[in-house]
């Protein structure tokens, strides 16, 4: 596995900055590359996380290095060991593997908190009595300095109030926790930032032991240089707070070389919304079914849909590693799930809209059997058997009383068409209910053209269409998904992106009809139903007696790649 993920790890800046590092030596001088991902579990992870684990885990296995898995549970709020097992599940669902390198940020609190004590007798830090609308108030402007009337507290009633913070004697927002940096500096995290709040809520590992909590730009570097990380690499967004990350590096005494924080452009993708608070706010109002919805980014709902890991690790190293923010059409993403189920799936016969075609001149009570190869593009697979008889189920489509132009399928009278690795049929005849609705339809077939080929060599003008023996079919729900927002930027500012849900994001489809080899699959098993698209068994409602699958992609590609 290391192999095949080396090389799908592209060189990219990041990579460049890593290799000027070793070539300078210094700190650097014979070290071991070590990265980082550190996720907060209080959602699951979704496709734009995939692109910052792929970076971390890939980058460490290329240079031959090591990268932790670290919980960044910092804030209670939301957090719980429900995500964190997930996470994990997911990760290893892609291929990475942490090693016995996992740790929570929670296990350093008392670390932080001895920082933290260090920093306010250094004179760097002091507590503020300010609550969030006077800080913004304080805060000043471009070119206007900030004000702390705190700024000036003497460090031991600082020492005094923060030990105080911590034992719980005060309700949140009464205090904060600020290092003392540069009030009048022209980058704003960097204007007395607080480093610690007051947090009365329970958290998921360390109970009720904590009521004041770590911001993540003070936890971040310290928690870096506790694990011996070399290179810390973060989205976009973190590039302005890295002169703070490198502050607290600096400024507490932890024995050990300051990591180096790589910032890259976070993965957009249109039609759909990255933000862990929307997915859950989702979740929470059943605009979906759960956070594995087949609908949903997160890696678990791509892992029910049908996604591949290698469908989706080739997705991110295409995308490629910028420092510039981009959207990239979901119809690429779909590509590379295509490109990877069309060399593993195997190929099988499913009637979505189901018809009965009865073929009048087979004998009744007859059936024979067809080998229909498993994949063409891996003749090796083999084949698998179906059955054949007098009658058939066919798609709804396939047939029309009045053709329209260019139709080529079946009507009466119309063209001879194939039967799929069958005989060529013609249209006789057809039966409607009391409404007009095509109940059956009737065919002929020719006996000299078992497996599709006419015995005299004539060219066949009508279609090849795809059947299931009414005999032996068995009965499926089949669930049909569609982008789960229709408008492509669902998150832009002035939107609600609940007004952008797509409403005809699903469709079930009940009745359908599949080959009976089709009643042993297997939940998450990959097909391509000919001429429908690929599709898998569900993970979780699918079983023998009741089948259920999921249209991951669709045959047609709307992505056209650059040649």
């Amino acid at each position: 596995m290391a192999e095949e993920l080396n090389a799908s790890m592209s060189q990219n800046f990041i990579h460049d900055f890593i290799d000027g590092d070793i070539a300078q030596g210094g700190q650097y001088a014979g070290m071991t590359v070590h990265t980082r991902f550190p996720p907060e579990p209080n959602g699951y992870l979704h496709i734009g996380h995939c692109k910052a684990l792929t970076i971390d885990f890939g980058t460490a296995e290329k240079y031959g290095g090591l990268c932790n898995l670290r919980m960044d549970d910092t804030n209670p709020s939301k957090e719980d060991m429900e995500y964190v097992e997930a996470i994990q599940e997911d990760i290893h669902w892609l291929g990475f593997d942490w090693g016995d390198r996992f740790f929570y940020a929670s296990d350093y609190f008392p670390q932080m908190y001895e920082y933290a004590v260090e920093l306010i007798k250094k004179g760097l830090a002091y507590v503020c009595e300010l609550s969030p609308e006077e800080f913004k108030e304080h805060r000043g402007t471009i070119g206007v300095p900030a004000t702390s009337p705190w700024r000036d507290r003497p460090i031991e009633e600082s020492l005094d109030l923060f030990e105080r913070m911590k034992n719980g004697e005060f309700e949140n927002g009464k205090y904060t926790l600020r290092a003392k940096i540069d009030l009048a500096s022209g980058n704003f995290n960097m204007r007395d930032p607080v480093i610690y709040r007051i947090n009365h809520a329970h958290h998921h590992r360390q109970g009720d032991k904590w009521c004041i909590y770590p911001m993540y730009d003070f936890a971040h570097p310290i928690e870096d240089a506790l694990e011996g990380i070399t290179h810390s690499l973060c989205s976009l967004e973190f590039e302005n707070h890295r002169p703070l990350y490198d502050w607290v590096a600096e400024h507490v005494s932890i024995p050990y070389h300051k990591p180096r924080q790589i910032e890259f452009a976070r993965l957009g993708i249109n039609h759909t919304v990255m933000s862990k608070r929307k997915l859950r706010q989702l979740v929470e109002e059943g605009r979906v079914s759960g956070w594995d919805d087949p609908r949903m980014p997160t890696l678990c709902g791509l892992r029910r849909r049908g996604y591949t890991p290698k469908a989706i690790r080739n997705f991110c190293d295409r995308v490629g590693v910028t420092k510039s923010d981009n959207t990239i059409e979901y119809a690429f993403l779909e590509y590379c799930l295509r490109e990877d189920l069309n060399e593993t799936a195997q190929r099988v016969m499913a009637v979505l809209r189901p018809v009965k075609l009865v073929i009048t001149n087979y004998p009744a009570g007859q059936s024979e059997t067809f080998e229909v190869e498993n994949n063409p593009l891996r003749p090796e697979e083999g084949t698998h058997t179906v059955t054949f008889s007098r009658e058939l189920w066919i798609e709804a489509e396939d047939f029309l009383p009045q053709p329209v132009p260019k139709y080529k399928r079946l009507y009466p009278n119309g063209p001879e068409c194939r039967l799929k690795g069958a005989y060529l049929i013609k249209c006789v005849g057809y039966e409607t209910d009391e409404k007009g609705n095509v109940t059956e339809i009737a065919a002929e077939y020719d006996p000299e053209s078992r497996g599709g080929n006419p015995a005299d060599g004539r060219k066949v003008k009508g279609a090849t269409i795809h059947w299931v023996d009414a005999q032996t079919a068995v009965d499926a729900e089949v669930r049909l998904y569609d982008n789960l927002f229709s408008d492509p930027d669902p998150d832009a500012a002035g939107k609600d992106f609940l007004d952008c849900l797509n409403p005809d994001s699903l469709e079930v489809l009940t009745g359908c009809k599949v080959e009976a080899g089709l009643a042993q699959a297997r939940p998450s098993d990959r097909f391509q139903f000919l001429r429908q698209g690929y599709f898998c068994a569900d993970s979780k409602d699918s079983r023998p007696g009741r089948l259920v699958f999921n249209r991951s992609v669709s045959l047609k590609d709307s992505f056209k790649p650059q040649s």
